[in-house]
């Protein structure tokens, strides 16, 4: 498929020379052969793609020509933004790739007071995490991350935050949300209910009580899609 593509920085040379791993994975475990079409992108111009047809291959190497390159951005057709009080580290990167395929443009984590504490978050590995998963759906930009110290930092930027809570009203209409709170396990305390009552609070048609990870998931397919 023309939308999945291998990051490579040297992507938009007019040849590549694919050698070691990335030779294991193009010839040996994707099974290209000569003549064979395949799309790269670099990490500093990720908004270009860049076509090569594979030109000579032998036991251990494989030399790949350039064919074209053509500005093909591939993205969400809405923008939403994600504040997320901090849970375990693991869980968070369970669903970053999902999170990533759904197009979700920015997480927001946020030490919220029912936030397990000493958690630390490695952005970096994050980031190798959003690249895997841009390659296999074709997305063309990483989603964002930063950290906020409290709720009310990030609300205090972020105003016209919808909030994801235990709550009566169901939200029927997403078209206009851009950005949604969503709480760790056990929700948010009572300092930080009272903090966000003037905001707009909903929660999702359902009988299930969700984890917080799983919220983040089906929150983002339901505004996304």
């Amino acid at each position: 498929m023309a939308l999945i593509y291998v990051l490579n920085d040297e992507a938009g040379e007019q040849t590549l020379h694919i050698r070691g791993e990335l030779y294991k994975y193009l010839i040996k475990a994707r099974r290209h052969k000569e003549g064979d079409e395949i799309s790269f992108r670099s990490r500093e111009k990720l908004e270009i793609l860049h076509r090569y047809r594979v030109d000579t291959l032998d036991s251990r190497s494989a030399e790949l020509a350039l064919i074209s390159s053509e500005l093909y951005e591939v993205k969400s057709n809405k923008s939403l933004h994600i504040g997320w009080c901090v849970i375990d580290a693991n869980s968070i990167e369970k669903v970053l790739p999902s999170l990533c395929e759904i197009g979700v443009k920015r997480v927001s984590f946020i030490s919220c007071q029912r936030s397990q504490k000493n958690i630390k978050l490695d952005f970096k590995r994050f980031t190798r995490i959003i690249e895997a998963s841009m390659q296999q759906s074709g997305r063309s930009n990483y989603i964002e991350f930063d950290t906020y110290r409290s709720v009310e930092e990030f609300i205090a930027k972020f105003p016209d935050t919808n909030v994801f809570d235990f709550c009566d009203d169901t939200l029927q209409d997403y078209s206009d949300v851009r950005t949604v709170l969503i709480g760790c396990e056990g929700g948010f305390s009572p300092k930080e209910r009272e903090l966000l009552s003037s905001l707009k609070r909903f929660r999702l048609n359902t009988p299930m009580v969700l984890r917080s990870e799983s919220a983040v998931v089906a929150i983002a397919s339901k505004i996304l899609f």
